[in-house]
């Protein structure tokens, strides 16, 4: 997810994917109980005693012993919903987090177009959802317009995915590239990267003196897969790692496949408020840590994506 202040698009996010979900909290393990009868210690500090990173934390987040995460839980094989939980990649990642932490992650479901706005509200401490670390993001500009909109996030980058290509399987259109999307129907999710991307790619069109890219945009991946799935898009833009998963799954691997290369490929990123440095702070030596001890490898080889992999917990790393 990549562009617009709010979403995956060329400055906000670039997801996008199937499966429907109500918003439960997905949580983690404790690593350690601390001893809950020790002298007078409140029971959710004890808990986080024996976690190595637990001191790193802000004292209310300590002392709640959760980190509520804003995520649009529809964008498997990134965060989705299965048996009333949130799993996919965040939530293993999130996990391990919450292993050196000594916090839960509670996975709260959103709109994506909405997480930014959720997460400078207070509505939850951080969000985790497939959104594009950019510089838009990071100044508060919305991506459309150029103009400042906020005070921006600040982003912790765990992971790297580009924009890719879905088209109906057999490719019917004979799409190739975005090139080919000129003059055609293209459905997506709004306030993503991929957004930002066909727009641009539309005003390429205008300019080469061929046909604007014909844009239907949904508030969830799963409508815009829909649309394509049914004859009335051509293609579906969305992150690598979605669009890999949906051409596997869909339909048992009949309904849609990818073409072309990766698209402006660029960091994934925790986000938190540009307020909550300490938490920032801290989720950035926990993804240090995950990478280091081996656990963070282990995540993307279990959801086959180890080619997203970063290898150092940077902070705004993205352009």
């Amino acid at each position: 997810m990549t562009a617009s202040t709010t979403r995956r698009t060329t400055a906000a996010r670039t997801r996008t994917a199937a499966v429907g979900a109500i918003a439960v909290a997905g949580a983690l393990i404790l690593t350690g109980c601390g001893d809950q009868t020790d002298k007078g210690g409140d029971s959710s500090e004890s808990s986080t005693s024996s976690a190595p990173l637990a001191a790193k934390l802000p004292a209310d987040v300590r002392k709640a012993g959760i980190i509520k995460v804003g995520s649009d839980i529809a964008y498997p094989p990134v965060e989705y919903m299965e048996g009333g939980k949130a799993v996919g990649i965040d939530p293993d990642i999130a996990d391990a987090l919450g292993k050196q932490l000594g916090v839960k992650f509670e996975f709260q479901n959103g709109k994506f177009a909405q997480l930014i706005v959720g997460l400078q509200a207070k509505r939850f401490n951080v969000i985790m959802s497939a959104m594009n670390d950019t510089k838009d993001r990071q100044n508060g500009i919305d991506s459309d317009t150029g103009k400042k909109v906020g005070n921006g996030i600040d982003f912790v980058d765990y992971f790297t995915a580009g924009t890719s290509i879905l088209v109906q399987k057999g490719n019917p259109k004979g799409i190739k590239s975005l090139d080919d999307l000129c003059g055609q129907v293209v459905a997506l999710q709004v306030g993503t990267t991929s957004e930002g991307i066909a727009k641009g790619q539309s005003q390429k069109c205008t300019k080469d003196g061929k046909k604007a890219i014909k844009l239907q945009t949904f508030d969830t991946d799963p409508e815009a897969l829909l649309r394509l799935k049914q004859g009335a898009s051509v293609a579906d833009l969305n992150d690598f790692p979605v669009a890999a998963y949906n051409a596997k799954t869909s339909g048992g691997g009949k309904d849609f496949e990818v073409v072309g290369e990766q698209i402006e490929a660029g960091p994934y990123g925790i986000g938190v408020s540009k307020e909550n440095t300490q938490l920032r702070d801290a989720i950035q030596a926990a993804l240090s840590a995950i990478i280091e001890n081996g656990e963070y490898k282990k995540i993307l080889e279990k959801w086959n994506v180890t080619d997203g992999a970063v290898t150092e917990a940077k902070v705004n790393g993205g352009s």
